[in-house]
């Protein structure tokens, strides 16, 4: 477990200071030694590259696997390729089959069997029914860990049974119910266990509606079940009910976190995993991308502009104003879209409120553009003493808060049917369309005006 911020501060620059001074023995005794493997990851994480190599070389074996865990992918891959199949057994002994299995995932093909072929049967074979489902997946989250009993049996021998046990699964909050032939057929909560006659049978106590999750529901739609019945775990079912194993509360907030950083960098084109401190190489490759988009989407307003170019130089004060114009309808398209795309993330939006959805918004805009456009076009009055500007400036303010209403709230809808991640390329859609629209609405309006 990660320590108390403000203790963990002073060890963090002690360790730092071990490093600059070349006390590397010191240093690798507070690494391994007086930091969790989650800080550990936190610091290599927080390190440029060159001091970064040397962290990675004090770190011991055993505790490798641990610290992998809580890397970003960018730091996992780097890390997990330059070790052969003998150092990621040893350095992953002991975790979890969920964490083990998300780092076999980086691996090539050929690694990734020579590491099964190295380890005992029991714990390949487990190993072998995550792998077999993609990691963003139920399947892929679960671990294979459950304890499970029979309906037929008393409390006092489940009791009897779990003492066997010299410590009980992490996060153990219901024992599973099944058949012979492992099938689920309810859960037993332990707090009813614990607090209820041992002389009734499970079948009288166990909870037969208790949520079982398919194994490949998608990660998104687990966490969204995790939230909604308030589950600390839950247990994977295969398509005939068969118990696969469970998912757990810690795996679920990693899967939240993560689409949270993917929405956020998402925004901007970036990739969530992306190393804070990656070469700028790598950096400038990833970011080259979008930029090249952008560029396309700013020569297409450009060509528009450029139609107009003739009302332009003849009336001047256009050039003044029509960014404004642009500026407007790209805000409040961008508020639009971000309540979509976060209303189909929850998933409050379908086919069924669409349609109401996108009248609430067009009324938003239309009350919106109204008040905006009379403001400046009184200031735009006021600035060049033309009122004809301002009536012109007002109507295309109106026209594209409108547009950006209707896009912002088709487009997330629209680019999800197609399998497209509304948060990674709708924010530009949306930009060249307010950009488009406001500068054509705005220029042509002065050009059938004023010539």
């Amino acid at each position: 477990m990660s320590q108390n911020p403000e203790r963990l501060q002073p060890r963090l620059d002690r360790l730092n200071e071990a490093l600059e001074s070349g006390a590397l023995d010191q240093a690798r005794r507070m690494l391994n030694r007086g930091l969790a493997p989650v800080d550990v990851a936190h610091l290599l994480e927080s390190t440029p590259p060159r001091e970064r190599e040397v962290l990675w070389e004090l770190v011991e074996s055993e505790l490798q696997g641990e610290v992998l865990q809580y890397l970003n992918d960018d730091l996992q891959t780097l890390f997990l390729n330059r070790m052969n199949a003998q150092q990621l057994v040893s350095a992953t002994e002991g975790l979890d089959v969920d964490d083990l299995a998300d780092l076999l995932q980086r691996l090539p093909n050929t690694v990734t069997l020579e590491v099964l072929a190295s380890i005992e049967a029991q714990e390949r074979q487990r190993l072998e029914t995550v792998l077999a489902y993609p990691e963003d997946t139920a399947g892929g989250l679960m671990n294979t860990d459950a304890v499970t009993i029979r309906p037929d049996i008393t409390l006092d021998v489940v009791l009897r049974y779990l003492r066997r046990h010299e410590r009980l699964p992490d996060t153990t909050d219901a024992l599973l119910v099944v058949t012979r032939g492992d099938k689920l057929i309810g859960s037993l909560p332990i707090e009813r266990l614990l607090v209820s006659d041992t002389t009734m049978l499970v079948r009288e106590l166990m909870d037969t509606e208790s949520v079982s999750i398919p194994a490949m529901t998608p990660d998104a739609e687990v966490a969204k079940l995790f939230e909604k019945f308030d589950l600390v775990s839950a247990p994977v079912v295969g398509t005939d009910g068969h118990l696969l194993g469970r998912i757990t509360i810690d795996d679920v907030v990693d899967v939240i976190r993560e689409n949270a950083e993917h929405q956020v960098m998402s925004m901007a084109g970036l990739d969530e995993e992306e190393d804070t401190f990656a070469p700028a190489w790598r950096t400038s490759r990833r970011r080259a991308v979008w930029l090249g988009i952008n560029l396309l989407t700013a020569f297409l307003a450009a060509a528009v502009i450029g139609l107009f170019e003739g009302t332009i130089q003849r009336i001047t004060a256009l050039a003044v104003l029509m960014p404004i114009v642009a500026s407007m309808g790209g805000i409040a398209g961008s508020q639009t879209l971000t309540v979509l795309i976060r209303g189909i993330a929850l998933g409050h939006v379908g086919g069924g409120n669409v349609k109401w959805l996108l009248n609430r918004e067009l009324v938003v805009g239309l009350l919106n553009g109204l008040l905006w456009a009379l403001v400046i076009a009184a200031i735009a009055v006021l600035w060049f003493g033309d009122p004809a500007l301002g009536v012109i400036i007002a109507a295309a303010i109106v026209i594209n808060l409108l547009i950006a209403a209707l896009v912002g709230t088709l487009l997330p809808v629209v680019l999800k049917k197609l399998n497209i991640d509304p948060a990674l390329s709708g924010s530009v859609i949306l930009t060249t369309v307010t950009d488009v629209v406001g500068f054509m609405a705005f220029l042509g309006l002065a050009t059938l005006f004023y010539l």
